[in-house]
């Protein structure tokens, strides 16, 4: 598998198969890993670039399947504890980084990726705490890995809970970073599911510019915080099925393709996940972030089954 043409060939084919409706998100995404880890991803930055335009592409494509109605009854719903979430991550975040001696700057941006929205609230954030390339790609990588783990283990963590697909869809939202690991999980576990968790994350995902924003104030910096647009055209989509019912058998198979487009984004992410990056990774910073996530997952669990969270 050293030949670069044959490298290729095996990664074009993995991609094609990943099209086929029979193949889940859990499987492309542990194709994709195995790939990245035993042969090595042969267009690592080209992949990064496009899992990123084609995940925000289907969560558009997801609206579709939406009714606008319910979207702004389960946002509205899931604004406060979005927010009780968000703040216990960044404050659990920055003890924990503070225990394990983690550079302020990494530190921060592993609190803000697991806080909120993974690789893209990093992303956000870097320029604003004037994070290098090393810090950030640090921070990537510890976020990145445990959403590939959270992406497997949280089906089958559902199901031994016994949660119902409307409290699994709030689950993963709330205790997944990443909105394409959150839309995967919940793609899995079932169609409502798949709709709360969209929504909820979505939800979550709109605070990266007011934290971000507070940031840039307390730190005086002049880096711009930029509007997730993607999130704006799911609501734009869901808003035009809402209204034009009678075209649903346009918007059904617009769903569909969204749906399996993201079992593809999956595989592109996961080829991601190379030697190279879980090396860079470091001990202190997975530690950060293994601790903060399981205190996550494990509080929004609870709080859900008791029934705090519904």
């Amino acid at each position: 598998m050293k030949n670069s043409n044959q490298l290729k060939v095996v990664f074009w084919i993995l991609l094609v198969a990943c099209c086929w409706p029979r193949v889940t998100a859990p499987m492309a995404l542990v194709a994709g890993i195995t790939f990245g880890i035993i042969i090595g991803n042969p267009w690592s930055g080209v992949t990064s670039t496009w899992s990123r335009r084609l995940l925000q592409a289907s969560v558009v494509g997801l609206g579709f399947g939406m009714n606008l109605p319910e979207l702004f009854k389960t946002g509205k719903d899931a604004f406060i504890y979005t927010a009780i979430s968000i703040s216990f991550a960044m404050v659990a975040g920055y003890l924990l980084g503070r225990f394990f001696k983690i550079p302020q700057r990494i530190s921060t941006l592993i609190s803000f990726g697991s806080a909120i929205c993974g690789g893209s609230a990093i992303a956000a954030m870097a320029p604003v705490i004037k994070a290098d390339a090393e810090e950030t790609g640090v921070a990537l990588a510890t976020v990145f890995t445990l959403n590939s783990i959270a992406l497997i283990l949280f089906p089958p963590l559902g199901h031994l809970l016994g949660m119902g697909q409307r409290q699994f869809g709030l689950w993963s939202a709330l205790a997944i970073h990443d909105t394409s690991s959150v839309v995967g999980a919940a793609a899995a576990y079932g169609g409502l599911a798949l709709a709360i968790g969209t929504t909820v994350k979505l939800t979550r995902a709109l605070w990266i510019m007011p934290a971000a924003l507070v940031a840039a104030w307390f730190t005086k910096s002049e880096g711009k915080v930029k509007f997730p647009l993607f999130i704006l055209g799911f609501i734009v989509a869901a808003t035009i099925k809402t209204m034009l019912p009678q075209f649903d058998q346009v918007w059904q198979p617009l769903n569909s393709i969204a749906k399996q487009s993201l079992v593809v984004t999956l595989f592109l992410i996961g080829t991601g996940l190379t030697r190279e990056i879980l090396a860079r990774t470091g001990v202190k910073p997975l530690a950060q972030g293994v601790l903060l996530w399981i205190l996550v997952s494990v509080t929004s669990a609870a709080a859900i089954l008791v029934g705090w969270i519904s």
